[in-house]
Order: C-alpha cells, then structure tokens, then sequence
C-alpha cells in the first residue's frame, strides 16, 4: 500500500463529515424559523452516529465538534456570529457535545466488538479449516505449500519459512512473497537463526517482518516471517494471537511429519536388519549344506582310499558334483539378483529356439532331480522362436523347473508345455507338489519370500523373484496359480510375432540369426 493511499484512507472520514455537515447547514437553513432549535441540533447528531459506525470515533468527535459550531454559527441567535445571546445554549452546547462524544463512543465500541467478533469468528474458522486440511497431508512440501497460501488468504500477509537441515541449521524451506536481494536475505537468515537458538517471538528491527518460533513439544523446528502487507498500522494484538496459534498449526503438522518419517526410516532400518539377518540365515545354511557334503565325501576319498570300492568312490564323487553344482546355482542366483537390483543386467538378444531351451533346461536339472519324473510337451509345428537373451532364458527356466522339483514329492511328474497364442509364447512348468495359498500366488516371486508350508525346505527365497525379474526385462509376464488336482503351475509369457522378417528369415534358413 502506497504512503498516499494510506493518507488518503485516514483522512476520507474527516472529508466526508464536513462535506456532509455543510449540505446538511444548507438544507435546514431555508427551515430555521419553523423548526424548533432543539429538533436542529437533533438532527446534527446524525453524522455523529453514522461516523461512530462507519469512520470510528475520531471522525465522530470531529463531527459533533464541526456540528456544535454550524449549529451555533448558523442558527443560534445573533446568527453568522460565534457569540451567545443567551448563556443557556452555553448550557446545550456543552450537553449536546457530552452527548454527542457518548454516543460516538458507544456506537464505536460496539463496531470493535462487532468486529473482534467476526474476526474472531473467521480465524477460528480459518484455523479448524486448516488444521482439518493439514492432517491430510504427509509430505512437508505439499504442506507447506497449502498452508502458506491459506495464512496468505486469511490474513492478507506474506510469510517466509526457515527449517532446520542436518546441521541443525536454519534454510529457507519456502517463501510466498518475492526473493529479496542477497543483504535482505542474509539479514532475514541471521535473524530467523537469532530466533531459533532464543526460542522467543519478537518484532525485531533487523528485519519488517515478525519472526514466531515453530515449537511444538518443547520443540522448535524451524521460524516463520510474516510480513504484513499493512506496513502503515502494523500487526494488531488479536493478530499477532492468531499468527502465534498458525505457527503453532504448522510446528505441530510440521512435527507430524517428521515424526512419521522418522517412523518409516526406522521400520525401514528394522525391516533391513531382519531381510540381512534372513539373507545371512539363508544363504549360510544353503552354503553350509552342500559344503559338508562336499567335504564328508572328498574326505572318505582321501583317508579311506582302500575301503571304498569303486561303486562307492563314483557315489562320493556324485556327491562332490552335486553340491558344487547345488552351490553354483546359489551364487548365479545371488549375482544375478544383485544386477537386477542396480540395473547392470543388459539382455544380449538373439533367436532362441524354445525347444532348445527345453532340453538344456531338462539336461541341467537331471543331475538332481532324484525320483521326479520330468515330461516335455511341445507343438508338432513349426519351430517356435523368441528374441531373448538364451543364458538367461534358460536360468529363468532352471530356476523354475528347480523350484518345482524341491517341492514336488518322490515319484511325481513334472510337466513342462508350450504353446503359442497370437502375441505370445506360453511355457508352463505344473507340478503336484505341496501348492499355494490363495494370498501367496503373487508373494512366491517378492525376494526371499518363502510359503509357511516350505519352512522345512531348505532355499533362500531368490529363485522365482530372478525369474521375474528376467521375464519382465524380456518384456513379458510371470504368474502362478493352482493345479487342477494338486500343486502350482507356473505360466511364463514372452513376446512372440510371427510376423517379424528375422522370424521369418529363421524359417527359410533354419538357424539362428542374431
């Protein structure tokens, strides 16, 4: 607001009282001798009363003394002088002006009270508003953000707000008003860091705004400035209460969050702590498993090379290839897990022929497939091709056709089919095994998760999270449902045109082509 603007504004009332009084002079002069002189004076207090309302009580003791004189100068005997004929309209002057400055004075303290209640009303209002909005709201941006705009609405006032960072030192988390220059800016900041460390509210003259602790819980977060956008009159007393319970709002939001925050991080640290401690449980005992047997059979082939006979020392070296084989499959998994994680996983697509991928997936788990009997059912057509990275494919498929041998009983049979349907190739790996609960058909491909059912099998809960973590880099699906009877059926879904000209080119030439 402009200076003159603000001149203006206070001496609008004055300007309007004498112009009303002079109209009203010329109006009931004509009228003197027919009206009585106490229905003239009556009528002057009209403006009285009317700028006790509208203009305060300054510009309605400013009317009554302007309206004592028209009246005494206009129509008090002698007329157009300022001299009194009769000292008992000394008399009625005097009551006239004491009851002119009464009425002034009830009239204008009954529009304070007005007022201070509607303001009162409207901040409360504004306060229930906005703390009803903010409790809504878990991000401290977003918060700040609406609550800023709000203060700025409600009170007509710019506001600035410092929270505090790492350090525990104050930075200007946000701003409504323009970004002053730097000496402004440092100045606000040493000020707002006076504040912070003081704990007090205060009005200080580094600075035109007003600066108000963030505390909640003997707490303080950060401080806030408000700068009135009414510099010429200030922060009235009622005001500054309201800036006072708004900071107390936002420290109390502002400590929601951060208390919820600190909350998640130190459910995520827990939740980190019990995944490492399973990961170390799991992937030790996986380790350990297989190295003992390692070493239980390479020792019984070292000490008792001549009690052993040769049927023996082959089933020892069985043994040996097994668990090398068991703790080769665990690191891939663990590495493979780790480059999905960071993204260094980069697919190196060729042509792969599925029934390729069928039989070196059936040839590298015949070596521990025990009693299980594993069954391939392929279409009689054409070859089926699928753009792929084929080491990984066949991983993904070890792990799968794996998985469903350790949970599968002796003697059962493992099937695993292809199809093709318009867009996609569909392998499905069915088993009889101990199957899923309905909430776990989703859950068995999260990372080390494993069914309460297969507590008693040893895994570390990695194999079927890699599997659709490499489908999906091949842009396709993985899924699991029930088996007719009993067990899983695992059904993996991979891209598959026919229309493509290297598909095509495959067909004609028979081989493969990158």
């Amino acid at each position: 607001m402009s200076k003159w603007k603000a001149i203006w504004i206070s001496l609008r009332a004055y300007l309007f009282t004498t112009v009303l009084i002079v109209l009203m002079t010329f109006v009931l002069k004509p009228f003197g001798l027919a009206f009585d002189l106490v229905n003239i004076a009556i009528i002057y207090l009209l403006p009285v009363l009317f700028n006790a309302v509208y203009g305060g009580l300054r510009p309605a003791l400013y009317s009554a003394i302007l309206g004592v004189l028209a009246f005494d100068f206009f129509f008090v005997p002698p007329v157009a002088s300022f001299a009194v004929s009769d000292l008992r309209y000394l008399v009625s002057f005097g009551v006239y002006l004491a009851v002119a400055t009464l009425t002034a004075s009830l009239a204008a303290r009954l529009k304070r009270q007005v007022h201070y209640s509607k303001q009162k009303e409207a901040h409360t209002a504004a306060l229930y508003a906005l703390s009803k909005q903010m409790s809504a709201i878990a991000d401290i941006d977003s918060m700040l953000d609406h609550f800023s705009l709000q203060v700025s609405q409600t009170l007509e006032t710019e506001i600035a707000i410092y929270l505090t960072n790492n350090r525990n030192n104050l930075v200007l988390a946000h701003r409504t008003a323009e970004h002053p220059d730097d000496s402004q800016k440092n100045a606000e900041l040493s000020v707002a860091q006076r504040m912070f460390e003081h704990g007090e509210t205060a009005d200080l003259n580094e600075s035109p705004g007003n600066f108000i602790p963030l505390r909640a819980e003997k707490r303080i977060y950060g401080v806030m400035v408000f700068y009135p956008k009414q510099t010429l009159n200030g922060i009235s007393t009622e005001q500054m209460q309201l800036l006072e319970a708004l900071a107390g709002l936002a420290a109390s939001a502002i400590a929601r969050v951060k208390l919820a925050e600190e909350a998640k991080i130190a459910h995520l640290t827990a939740e980190s702590e019990r995944l490492r401690t399973a990961i170390l449980n799991s992937v030790s005992h996986e380790l350990r498993t297989p190295l003992a047997a390692i070493i239980g059979s390479a020792t019984g082939l070292i000490e008792g090379e001549h009690l052993f006979s040769s049927e023996d020392r082959m089933e020892l070296l069985f043994t040996i290839r097994d668990g090398a084989l068991r703790m080769n499959r665990l690191v891939i998994n663990l590495l493979s897990m780790v480059q999905l994680e960071s993204g260094m996983l980069r697919l190196r697509k060729n042509w792969c022929d599925v029934e390729d991928l069928i039989g070196v997936t059936l040839t590298q788990v015949k070596d521990f497939q025990q009693h299980r009997k594993l069954r391939a059912e392929l279409p009689d057509d054409d070859p089926i091709i699928v753009l792929g990275d084929e080491v990984l494919l066949e991983q993904m498929l070890v792990n799968v056709v794996s998985n469903a041998i350790k949970y599968s009983p002796d003697y059962s049979e493992i099937v695993l089919s292809v199809q093709t349907e318009e867009d996609d190739v569909v392998i499905s790996v069915s088993d009889k095994g101990i199957g899923l609960e309905e909430d776990e058909h989703d859950r068995i491909f999260e990372k080390f998760y494993r069914s309460a059912a297969a507590k008693q099998i040893t895994g570390t809960g990695l194999g079927l999270a890699i599997c659709k973590g490499i489908v999906e880099l091949h842009g396709g699906t993985i899924s699991a449902k029930p088996n007719e009877q009993r067990g899983t059926i695992i059904t993996i879904m991979l891209p598959f045109n026919k229309q493509d000209d290297k598909y095509a080119t495959f067909l004609r030439k028979g081989h493969l082509e990158s």
